[in-house]
Order: C-alpha cells, then structure tokens, then sequence
C-alpha cells in the first residue's frame, strides 16, 4: 500500500508538472501528456482495485 501512495504522489506530481508547463509555454503537448498520465494512473488504480476485490472474494469462498 506504500508503494500505491508513492506512485499516486508522483502521478500528481507528473500531472501538475505538465499543467503548469502548458501555462509557461502553450505547448499542447504537455496538456496531452498529462491526460495520458492521468488515463494510464486510472487504468493501472482500477486493475489494483479489482485484484485486491478479486483476493477478498476469493478468501470469502
């Protein structure tokens, strides 16, 4: 569960950090580059979130 939060810290990080360089340069990329950091931060959130249902449904049969 650490390891979790420190990923979750650096995903926002990661995210702030092309934000902000969008507000500096005005360079798309950077937006885009945040949206694919937050899409692949949910994307691996939702398959930890089902394994870890996936192990209390297991233990409950």
């Amino acid at each position: 569960m650490l390891m979790l939060r420190i990923v979750g810290v650096l995903v926002a990080i990661a995210i702030g950090a092309g934000i902000v360089a969008f507000l500096f340069t005005r360079d798309k990329r950077y937006l885009r580059l945040s949206a694919q950091i937050a899409k692949y931060a949910a994307l691996f959130a939702l398959i930890v979130l089902a394994l870890m249902f996936l192990e209390r449904a297991i233990v409950v049969f």
